[in-house]
């Protein structure tokens, strides 16, 4: 599903997103318009600079990058045209938990 042009949200992604931005909204709505700007302007920036993110082969053998925004881990596909955002995932969760998230998107 394309959001703007020079990537795409895996459904995954744009579901953490709405997640995300829906429990910081019960307490701050305006927090969570923050965070999702933050989160829309990392990932454009990625779209220019898609290298900028580290690899993570804890997490995964795939080729994705990770690049973090607040306590989360944008992961995404920098190969890819347009580039991919496979998930936006909470940073402190445990790493078998977020490699297994990962695992089930494709």
């Amino acid at each position: 599903m394309p959001t703007r042009p020079g990537f795409l949200l895996h459904p995954g992604a744009a579901g953490d997103i709405e997640d995300i931005l829906d429990f910081i909204a019960r307490d701050n709505p305006h927090a969570a318009r923050r965070v999702r700007k933050d989160m829309l302007d990392a990932i454009r920036k990625l779209v220019v600079f898609p290298e900028m993110g580290h690899r993570r082969p804890d997490l995964t053998t795939r080729p994705l990058r990770f690049q973090t925004v607040r306590n989360y881990l944008v992961a995404y596909a920098s190969e890819e045209k347009p580039l991919l955002v496979l998930g936006v995932l909470d940073g402190r969760r445990n790493p078998r938990v977020l490699a297994a998230l990962l695992g089930r998107r494709r």
